[in-house]
């Protein structure tokens, strides 16, 4: 056989090994074929300290990351895969000192429990707290820009990780 022929064979073998499989992947994500949706309803925020919007900004997220990153379609019920949760934390604590005993830096955290539900193998549902923090100078007062930039990194990093252990499972 050639290397022509053999590289055609191969092809075809791995297409139809693929095509055979019950899973696919897309950037490492393992979904059953039989699983085409998931379900983000808003998460609440009970945090002792609230920040207005960043409720619905986690959500937005969340959705936003689910679509990019797999083919599963956003429903508002009867989803494959539901996402609930709330905000339970967001706290704002100085990390380093000066020499006078002031905060030089600061340290925003934010905690976020995730409820999983897997409507097609209920096993696989899980309840799970996650938490995430920027880190930035104590003279920057936490709106606007500095706010944004903050929730951004936070949200990336949570967002990534209950994508990771409820779709790529990692």
């Amino acid at each position: 056989m050639t290397y022509r022929g053999f590289t055609i064979a191969f092809l075809i073998l791995v297409a139809t090994q693929l095509n055979s499989c019950g899973f696919y992947s897309l950037s490492g994500v393992s979904i059953p074929d039989n699983v085409k949706t998931f379900e983000a309803p808003f998460f609440q925020n009970v945090a002792t300290q609230v920040e207005v919007g960043i409720a619905r900004d986690y959500t937005l997220a969340l959705q936003d990351l689910i679509q990019d990153q797999s083919s599963l379609s956003l429903v508002t019920n009867n989803g494959d895969y539901i996402y609930q949760g709330e905000i339970t934390r967001y706290n704002i604590s100085p990390i380093t000192a000066t020499a006078n005993n002031t905060a030089s830096q600061n340290r925003l955290t934010i905690g976020i429990n995730l409820r999983f539900t897997n409507t097609k193998i209920p096993d696989e549902s899980f309840e799970k707290g996650y938490s995430f923090y920027h880190d930035y100078p104590a003279a920057t007062l936490l709106q606007g820009a500095a706010l944004e930039e903050a929730l951004d990194v936070i949200f990336t990093q949570i967002t990534q990780e209950m994508f990771n252990d409820t779709l790529a499972k990692w």
